[in-house]
Formats: C-alpha cells, structure tokens, sequence
C-alpha cells in the first residue's frame, strides 16, 4: 500500500534548491530635470527572466509592495515628494483568493518620484528601494540603496573612469590554473559581452594573452558572467552588457616551468545611458607565485550535481509519466481499441510480419504525436519559464480548479472532447493507406479518447513544465510509450489478446477512481496557495477533514453504495474491487488521528504542516492554548519551544549562542524565512524523524534567523552595512541575510550551519536536505566533531 501511495503522490514532489547568492534585481537611478527647483527621479530596475518585481500599489495581505524609503530629516529639510512615484506598463491579474489585483513586472519596470528641491545646496539624495522579487521557485527579500546625482560635484578632471579591473588567479593543480579578471562598475555604467558581433554595435569586450613564446596554452574559451540582454537606445539594438560587476575566467596550461606572470590585455567600451566612451585598454600581470589553490574537482562539483540531480528529475518524470500511461490505458477511451486495432492490423496485412511492423509504425506514431505537444510546451513556456511553480500563488489556484476539472468530468459530471468534425477530418485521411494513413489513425485515436486521457495528459504537462527544460518532452515520450507498447506487443503476439479482461463496467470504475484521486490532490495546490497568502482557511484539520470525507466517499463507491451517472448496474462485488475499497477506507481510518496531531508520515508532504493548523499540538491537546506560556515559564531567556516537537529555539544569534556555551552544546543556526517552503518541508518531513528530533532537542543549540523579517531593529543594533558602505542595516531580517552572506556565501533558504563556541564550522554547511539519513548523518558527523 505505501509504495503504490508513494507512487501516486511522487509526481508532486519538489526538486531541490541548491544554496547560492541570488541577485535577480539589479536597480540604478538617473534625475530628469524639470525646472530649477524640480527633478525626477528615476528608479530602473533589470529583472532576471523567471522572476517577478511587485508594484508599489498593492493593498495589504496581498505580496510585499515595492516601497521607496528616504530619510525623514532629509525630506523636510532638503527636499519635498510631489505626489507618489508613477510607474511603468506592468501585468495586473485579479486574485479569487486575495480578492485584489495583483500587480507586477516582468524583465524591467521603471518608478518616477517628482521632488521639489528646498535647499540650493543639496548635490545629492540617497533613496532605499525595499522590494521582494519571487520566481517560482523562491522569494528574495531584499533592500537597496539607491543615489541620485542632483548636480555635478567640483571635480577639475574630466577624465572619466568608470570601469575598475582586478584579476585573481587559482591553481587547479597539474600545471592548469584559472584566472578570473573582473570588472567594477559606476553606477549607470555598462560594458559589453563579449557575445556582441554586431559592427554597428557596442564594442565587445575582449581579453587577450600575450604568449609570443608559446609558455602557455589556453584551456577551452574565455567564459563570462552572466549578461543583460536589452534593447538599447543608444545603438538601436538588443546588446548584452554587464552592470555593477563582470567577470570573465580563462583556464590555461603552463608548458613553461619557469614562467613567473601571466600578461593579458583587456579591451573595452564602457557606456551608460547618455554616453560611450572611446573603447580602452587595461593591462594585467597575474603571479603564478599567488595562486591560490582550488581543486578542479570541487570547482565541477555544483555543475555536475546540478546535472546528475536534473537527469534525476527527468527519469522521475518519465517512470510517473510511464505509470500515468499504463492508467490512460485502462480507461472506456482506450482499453476497446486495443484488441480491435491490433486485430485490425493483423487480420488486414498481407503476412504477420507486416501486420507487426504496422503495429510498431502505428506505435511510434502514437510516441510522435505526444511529443510534439510536449514540445510544443515547451517551445510556448520555454526551457524554465515554469520551474519549479509549487510556490506560485496564481499557479496554484489555477492547478486546483483544472484538476477539478479534470475529476468531475472522471466522476461523469461531463465530459471533455475535442470537437467531433477533428476527429471527422483526421478519420477521413487515416483510408489514404500507408505510412501517412497510419499515421492518421494514430491521431485519431488521440483525439478519440481526449475525454479520458485529457486530465492525465493535462496534469503530467502543467506537473512537468513546472520542472522547466525538457521535462514535458520527456514527461509525453513516457507517457506515450506506455500507450504505444500494448499495441507493439499484442501484433507480435496476438495469443496474449485472449488473456485481456472484457470490456464492461470495471473500466468506468477506473475513471471514477482516479477522479477521487485527481479531486484529493486538487485540494494539495489550494493548500499551498493559502500557505503562501497565509490566510487559514484551510488549516491542517480542514485539509484532513477534506481527505478523509473524499476517501471515505471512494470506499462507500467501490463497497457499491454509491452509483455514479456512467455505472452499471451492480450485482455483486468482485474480489479486486472489494479489495481496493478495504486498502481506501483503511487509508481512510489512517487519516483520522491527523486531526489530533497525529504526524500521518505516509502523507506528511501533501497536508499543511503541523504547526499550519487550529492547533499544532492536535485538538484537544492540553499543550496548546492558553496553557503553553505556564509550561514554558523556566525556559532561558530568549528561547521559545518549537511546535509541534518541543524544541527548544533562539531567534536572536547572540542569546543562543550564549546559552551553548553555558550547557556546553554546538549551536545549529537555521537560516530560514517565513515564507520559505522548503524550511517547512525539512521541519515538518525530516526533523520529526526519531534520531533527528533527539539531536536538535538534546544535542544542540537550535537558533533560527528569519532573513525576511521586517521588524526594525533597535536604535542601538542599527549598524553599518558591511556590503554597502555607509549605508545602514534597518531590520532584523536585513541583519541575518547580510551576515550569512558575508560569513557563508549564500542567501539562499533553508540553510544549516553546525559551528562550536568559537564560531567555527564543524562540518561543511547544508542546505535542502530531504534525504532524512543525509540530514541525520551530517548532524551527527558535526557532533562527533565538537565532542572531540
């Protein structure tokens, strides 16, 4: 039962995110002059494809607006706001569940504040932008400080040098090192991808080596960072270009032993939106002596894990895809025609081995049709347009109602077809003989059974474009092979066909099965969009309580208490359907202690989690309510018991790591936010694990730091930004976020770091970790390591 459950539930699950620095917004900002005394400022913002910037005008419970910050003091005396900041052409869509407009950019979105200047004497005004920007997939939240030049500052120079280049170099070991060049730009400024080949365009940038004695050679091409890709007015083109920073990396062979430096030469235009300026040389001489050493291996190891995990995700696809196939087969569209058409190809062709090859031919055409609407998905939403939309509010609701959809119409409220005069026309041409009149009876049985095998086949393209890249390719090959093979299979062996069932009224009962099951998973995505939103209107108990009446509902259909519009008469139970009406309704009492806090691990991916809930203690439980703060009364200062399990956490970094050392434990910081998915997925799936819950509440100091917090902080813990210089850190979550990006080169969530009093690493940080003896191993790994 478990493993048929699991393979049902598995197309749902979600990929791993894989920590790294993540800047998908990249702001500047340019002053339009009005008059004297009045200017325009000017917010741009370049936004990364996939990802969403959000209005300024949101009402509130909806997603957090885009907001334009400037000091108090510095308003009423230097300056004044003339109305609010306009925006540019954006996306507006109504929102059933926040009942709002919810409103946002796509790839670029600009803001205009009008000011009237009050003191003569300002040059300047430093602006914050605080703004959350969401792919589907994650959310950053995130504030950048923003400055605009009113006028020019004394400077007796007019050379220009907006572009600083630093290089650093790396040895790979034998002989090969990587050098990276990279360039810092003003504000407002660009230079070029070397990817640019148009005459009439910018200048590419180029980095050449000066190698007349043939010291060294070059290892594959010179790669870049990643570019902006953007129409630009100045040449009247799409460019790529580079803002803030570059980098451009080269591996080479050293064949001279005795070679000391490493001379190049980079060559480049640099321009911001007014000016270009002549294209420049800058010379580089990179010591061989300074390398600082970096293992190949580990320098692959974040590609070749990504490759090995998005193969993983594209078998997964294909197996489920597979199996979807296999219960497309079963369905009153398609099961009939097996034996009539294999029986059609056998009987009709002039010798056996002709009726197999036909049969095969008709097959392959079946797989060719399918993919060609995979790749059709994929061509319309391209290769990761939809990656990973398990955390899309929009997305989620529309899934719902489509696999509503799709159930009521398995239930036999209705039925979805594709117009008959199709299925007319494509009949007409499959009498044309051949190969092109196989080929039509093939797209003829697709559009025949679209009413059954439509759901399936719409649930597996929207489940695998949410995976991006081939997935809808790969996730029709599977699915029509399953489809396909019967046909292959019975034509070679045509004695098989005597040990099919009969059609008759099982194969409608195989429909309603899985529309009770399309109906329970419906209520998954409902619930992951009230998550987000945060609304509680389907708490844990609710989604249960839902579950339970939808598989109860199923037991009393498959016992034949309950007939459906497309049922036969029913005058007995056969054995396999009394059998799988007693695995439902014992699925069914299995669900029930749920609803008292029960974790219910069979399923612990699809409810909310517990602490999602009217009670996260169960109801009834006198751990919750009203009686939790006397229980908790000699708990340390700072600390709080995690719900459900009893954890004992800190929220403030130094109170944790204060009491570690006083009851000598390692300290466990989870970097997490309130909206993370994923940290609720590892909380909820992997740390109620037995060994697991005993380390985190015995074995170490849990501290959790919510990066996306807005709380302010105190007057006397606001400090200066270590990655913006002279600007200040204004809230809690702006605190967190700078310092795991500082101390761990990431910004990405859930995040786990095992360190001792020193604050030292005991073991290599972690992120998304489902894999429960993964997670547990690295635990105890970091444990031995402060014990020693």
């Amino acid at each position: 039962m478990k493993k048929i459950l699991a393979l049902l539930f598995v197309l749902f699950s979600m990929q791993t995110i894989f920590a790294q620095v993540l800047e998908p917004v990249k702001w500047s900002g340019t002053v339009e002059k009005i008059s004297d005394t009045e200017y325009n400022l000017i917010y741009e913002a370049d936004i990364e494809d996939h990802w969403h910037l959000y209005s300024q005008n949101l009402p509130e419970g909806g997603a957090i607006p885009t907001e334009f910050i400037y000091d108090e003091n510095v308003v009423s005396k230097d300056f004044e706001l003339v109305g609010k900041a306009s925006e540019s052409a954006s996306t507006t869509k109504f929102d059933k569940v926040f009942e709002m407009d919810m409103t946002y950019f796509d790839y670029e979105a600009t803001f205009t504040q009008k000011i009237k200047i009050l003191n003569p004497d300002l040059t300047s005004i430093e602006a914050e932008v605080s703004y959350q920007a969401c792919d589907d997939a994650k959310c950053i939240f995130e504030s950048k400080t923003v400055d605009f030049q009113i006028k020019e500052k004394t400077n007796n120079s007019k050379i220009l040098d907006p572009v600083k280049w630093t290089s650093s170099i790396y040895s790979l070991g034998n002989d090969e090192y990587e050098i990276a060049y990279t360039a810092v730009l003003d504000n407002k400024w660009h230079i070029y991808s070397q990817d640019n080949k148009d005459p009439m365009g910018p200048i590419p940038t180029e980095i050449t080596f000066k190698n007349d004695n043939k010291d060294f050679k070059l290892i594959g091409g010179l790669k870049e960072s990643k570019s902006i890709e953007k129409f630009e007015k100045a040449f009247d083109m799409d460019v790529k270009y580079f803002s803030n920073e570059a980098v451009f990396t080269q591996k080479i062979k050293v064949l001279n032993t005795d070679l000391k430096t490493i001379e190049a030469e980079a060559y480049f235009q640099a321009c911001d939106d007014e000016k270009c300026l002549a294209p420049t040389f800058f010379d580089f001489n990179s010591n061989l002596e300074d390398a600082t050493v970096k293992s190949a291996i580990d320098n692959e190891a974040s590609v070749d894990s990504s490759s090995d995990g998005e193969s993983k995700g594209l078998w997964g696809i294909f197996f489920i895809a597979f199996l979807s196939g296999f219960a497309a087969l079963l369905t009153p569209c398609v099961f009939p025609m097996i034996p009539m058409t294999v029986s059609f190809f056998t009987k009709q062709s002039k010798s056996k081995a002709a009726g197999i090859k036909n049969a095969i031919i008709y097959g392959l055409c079946i797989i060719v049709i399918y993919l060609l609407l995979g790749t059709a998905v994929t061509g319309i939403f391209g290769a990761d347009a939809l990656n990973a939309l398990a955390t899309n509010v929009w997305f989620n609701i529309i899934f719902f109602i489509l696999l509503v959809v799709f159930a009521f119409s398995f239930l036999g409220a209705f039925e979805i077809m594709l117009p008959n005069s199709w299925a007319n026309k494509v009949d007409s041409q499959a009498n044309r003989g051949g190969m092109v009149g196989i080929f039509f009876m093939a797209l003829a049985l697709a559009i025949v059974s679209f009413s059954c095998t439509g759901p399936i086949v719409g649930t597996l393209l929207v489940e695998a474009a949410s995976k991006g890249g081939l997935a809808p390719i790969i996730g029709m090959l599977g699915f029509s092979s399953a489809i396909a093979l019967p046909f292959a299979l019975f034509a070679a062996f045509p004695g098989w066909l005597n040990s099919l069932p009969k059609s008759g009224g099982w194969l409608n009962t195989v429909k309603v099965v899985l529309g009770f099951l399309e109906l329970a998973l419906a209520f998954k995505f409902l619930s992951q969009a009230d998550l987000v939103l945060q609304m509680h209107l389907l708490e844990r108990e609710v989604f249960i309580a839902i579950w339970i009446a939808i598989f109860g509902t199923l037991a009393l259909y498959l016992f034949g208490k309950i007939q459906l519009p497309h049922d036969s008469p029913l005058k007995h139970l056969s054995v396999g359907r009394l059998s799988l009406g007693l695995i439902v309704l014992t699925f069914t009492i299995y669900m029930i202690p749920g609803l008292w806090g029960a974790p219910l691990n069979l399923i612990s991916a699809f409810p909310p989690p517990l602490d999602y809930s009217e009670s996260p203690y169960g109801v009834g439980n006198s751990k919750g309510g009203g009686s939790a703060s006397a229980d908790h009364s000699d708990l340390p200062e700072g600390a709080h018991l995690l719900a459900p399990h009893d954890i004992l956490a800190f929220n403030d970094y130094d109170l944790g790591l204060a009491y570690a050392k006083k009851v000598n434990k390692p300290v466990m910081i989870d970097f997490t936010g309130w909206a993370c998915v994923n940290c609720r997925k590892m909380e909820q799936n992997v740390w109620p694990k037995p060994e697991i819950l005993n380390a985190l509440k015995n074995d170490v100091v849990l501290i959790s730091l919510y990066v996306d917090d807005k709380r302010p902080l105190e007057k006397d813990e606001i400090v200066d930004s270590k990655l913006r210089e002279g600007k200040k850190l204004k809230y809690i979550g702006q605190k967190w976020s700078e310092f795991q990006t500082i101390k761990y080169k990431s910004n990405t969530q859930p995040y786990y770091v095992l360190m001792d009093h020193s604050e030292e690493n005991l073991i290599e940080p972690v992120a998304f970790t489902p894999d429960a003896d993964e997670y547990f191993n690295w635990l105890k790994d970091g444990i031995s390591n402060f014990k020693e």
